[in-house]
């Protein structure tokens, strides 16, 4: 079955007519995982995400593959070792989204951290996250410090440590995980949500779905279902009766983005703000992003924005650092704020609670996985098939293999033959001047899609080519490949833009809805629609509220559930 916006229905047919062994509730990162190692170990696998794939806090992230630092100075040793570990498998296996970026820790007099304890701490770090020799810490004397960084505060400057950190596109690696789950037999649907559970006798037997696109509802069946909704995690324990016991703790953080001639690093940094908490500035091709804040939140988890508190916050924290810049509010040129669904610890802060997993299994038999971090998705993947296969050999008596996913290849990551993949990407790019696509058009689209790259080209026709018949081909692969269902989806998740080119985007927009009209068969009135959900995300960029508490009685935002679902 493609993996198309076309096959959406089909593929929702197909899961309502047989018994899954797996149905997985949640298109994150963790869902995209969980669907990964259990199709790869052969089981039957489905996932139903409600809104897009990685549409919630997998696409919302600080975008680093990282060990987390800061979790060595909470003891969490076991955390760091495991996630070092889990960072390099992810470069060897998706290198054209996991890329080495060096990190710069300035340190200050009466900073969080000192001179002592970061060159003691960097170097633990390097040791239990297994980093290769040539990209491990070096420490700096405070005239090395600012010579590698001529942008930072001076005064009580003592020095610092430069290390290695790999920077990511969350979104594109949730994706891509997802695809390489449908490869191996997964069937993945966006858009259907989960409405209602379904028992025998008090067991958990399937999930009432509902289609956001085509308004029908289908009755999914499995074996064992696991509920991986990030967030709206206690929402679905909720509708099972079996919110008990420990439960989540949202933290909203925030990111904003400013021309790299704004704040122009000479690489990523991680420092102290005035109130003690820590935050990356991270640049990226044509810009500079920072974040992030950490603070409580308790509103409507569907649409977290960032509010004008938080970009002054970010703005306040960055000028202090680097104080020659003098970041405005006019500055920022995009944002994004998500949800951390960490787990409640009586008597923590948001930035003290522990970034690890929990699993929880209700008496219905629905399994419930919460908390953890990005770079550590693929084990907390491990551990919850591990349950299902155990599940299944006492239900059924079936046996399955053990975890192979450290093995797999991303999709998109593939080398063809080549030993190191820097060298097949030079080959592609030039595979792709050859077919007339322009020099800064094709390293674009390996930077976002990897070896599948080829795929686009596939779709061009003979050169020479127009920008439209280049957009056109690249809309195509997103509908027919990447189950791209509405113009949002294609200029904020599939390619980034909204995120990290926002004049493109605006400049885009109409082309890509009238180009998707084309693919998807839209007619006028849903073309308006399309529109209207276009301009309502870039004026939700552009128009920052006072409050989080504003969104529940002001404006919302067009991706809330309304949007995106009917």
């Amino acid at each position: 079955m493609k993996f198309s916006a076309s096959s959406r229905l089909a593929v929702l047919q197909e899961m309502a007519g047989e018994t899954l062994d797996l149905l997985v509730i949640g298109g994150g990162i963790t869902g995209a995982g969980i669907a990964l190692d259990a199709s790869v170990r052969g089981m039957k696998v489905g996932v139903v995400e409600k809104a897009d794939f990685g549409s919630g806090t997998s696409s919302r992230s600080t975008k680093l593959i990282h060990g987390g630092l800061r979790y060595l100075k909470q003891g969490e040793v076991k955390l760091v070792r495991e996630v070092g570990r889990e960072r390099a498998i992810l470069y060897k296996n998706a290198p054209h989204l996991v890329i080495p970026a060096p990190m710069l820790l300035p340190i200050y007099q009466g900073g969080t951290y000192g001179y002592l304890a970061s060159s003691v701490g960097l170097y633990l770090y390097d040791l239990l996250a297994g980093v290769e020799r040539t990209e491990r810490r070096k420490m700096l004397s405070r005239d090395e410090t600012i010579r590698q960084e001529p942008l930072l505060k001076r005064d009580r400057l003592k020095g610092g440590g430069l290390y290695v950190e790999y920077r990511t596109d969350d979104a594109r690696l949730t994706l891509d995980i997802m695809k390489t789950a449908v490869a191996h037999g997964a069937r993945a649907v966006n858009y259907a949500e989960a409405r209602q559970f379904l028992y025998d006798n008090g067991r958990l037997t399937g999930v009432r779905v509902a289609d956001g696109v085509s308004g029908r509802t289908f009755d999914l069946y499995a074996t064992c279902v696991v509920n991986a909704a990030g967030p709206w995690v206690d929402e679905l324990r909720r509708l099972d009766g079996s919110l008990a016991g420990k439960r989540l703790y949202l933290t909203k953080g925030v990111h904003l983005v400013v021309a790299y001639d704004r704040l122009p690093v000479a690489q990523s940094a991680y420092f102290d703000t005035p109130d003690g908490r820590m935050v990356f500035v991270i640049p990226r091709g044509t810009i500079t992003y920072i974040g992030t804040t950490d603070t409580p939140y308790r509103h409507d988890i569907d649409q977290p924005r960032t509010t004008v508190a938080d970009r002054d916050y970010l703005l306040r924290a960055v000028n202090a650092m680097f104080p020659d810049v003098r970041l405005k509010p006019r500055d920022v040129l995009s944002h994004w704020a998500g949800l951390r669904p960490l787990i409640y610890e009586e008597g923590k802060g948001p930035s003290e609670l522990s970034r690890k997993d929990e699993v929880f299994h209700s008496p219905s038999g629905l399994i419930t996985i919460a908390g953890g971090k990005l770079t550590g998705f693929r084990k907390m993947a491990e551990k919850v098939v591990d349950l299902v296969a155990q599940t299944l050999r006492e239900r059924e008596g079936r046996s399955f293999p053990g975890c192979t996913t450290d093995r797999i290849v991303i999709s998109g990551g593939e080398r063809h033959g080549r030993e190191r993949y820097e060298d097949w990407k030079r080959e592609m790019l030039r595979l792709g001047v050859e077919k007339g696509v322009d020099r800064e058009t094709a390293q674009e689209w390996l930077d976002t899609y990897g070896t599948n790259t080829l795929r686009i080209y596939d779709r061009l026709p003979e050169p020479p080519l127009t920008p439209e018949q280049l957009l056109r081909a690249q809309i195509q692969y997103a509908v027919e490949e990447e189950m791209t269902v509405h113009a949002v989806d294609f200029l904020r998740l599939r390619t980034g833009w909204t995120y990290f080119q926002l004049h493109k985007a605006e400049e885009q927009a109409e082309r890509v809805v009238r180009l998707m009209a084309d693919e998807r068969k839209w007619d006028a009135a849903e073309t308006a629609r399309q529109r209207e959900m276009v301009a309502r995300l870039i004026a939700s960029i552009r128009q920052l509220p006072e409050s989080d508490a504003a969104l529940e009685e002001g404006t919302r935002c067009p991706l809330d559930r309304e949007s995106r679902c009917n």
